[in-house]
């Protein structure tokens, strides 16, 4: 793509580097910044820089936060004794989106998948194993994409958690098996959550 300006050239590089982002989507972006007043741009472009700047991860479930602590696992009218095992933060947008789920979450930032080069060490299972022994924790939720990978993580996690009392379950099969939890529909996966099996009618 022949662009008559560098200043152009390099906007238009730097957002197609978003995921989902092709040259022509970037340039037209760019395009529409070019058309709106300096402050606004200025605004825009501050925003982002301070989102990445400040943003901080909480340090109980890992789920995206403005302090050391998020707001759910702040909030005194969720249920601290349930947890919802999520793979990513956007696991976690999605669930809250259908305002079924009134419980905690725990982010894995990923699931074990060998072939990939990921194994338990690397993802957030020790603090989650930490947070049944020290809360009294009752249930735990897995919403896991219905994947081998997701279904090797759970069957993982499971066997850690033998010695403790909580309930383990997981969303009902509604959820396509090979597909993933964000692009789930808002009813479905709603009812994949107030549907919730016992693990052992699921990883066998």
């Amino acid at each position: 793509m022949q662009l008559p300006s560098a200043l152009l050239e390099n906007a238009v590089l730097q957002f197609s580097k978003l995921p989902g982002i092709g040259k022509k989507t970037a340039l037209r972006l760019v395009l529409h910044l070019m058309k709106q007043d300096v402050n606004e741009v200025q605004f825009f472009g501050e925003t982002i820089a301070k989102m990445r700047r400040d943003i901080q991860f909480c340090q109980r479930c890992f789920n995206v936060s403005d302090g050391h602590i998020c707001s759910i696992c702040s909030n005194s009218q969720r249920n601290q004794r349930m947890i919802c095992v999520v793979e990513n933060i956007r696991d976690v947008i999605a669930i809250e989106s259908t305002q079924q789920f009134n419980g905690t979450y725990h982010v894995l930032d990923g699931i074990i998948s060998p072939l990939d080069g990921i194994g338990p060490d690397q993802l957030n299972i020790e603090p989650l194993i930490l947070r049944i022994k020290n809360e009294g924790i009752e249930e735990l939720v897995f919403a896991l994409s219905p994947n081998i990978q997701g279904d090797t993580t759970i069957y993982y996690i499971q066997k850690k958690l033998e010695q403790f009392p909580c309930r383990i379950t997981t969303i009902a099969r509604g959820i396509a098996f090979g597909g993933e939890l964000e692009y789930a529909d808002e009813m479905t996966l709603a009812r994949s959550i107030a549907n919730r099996l016992p693990i052992q009618q699921y990883v066998k």
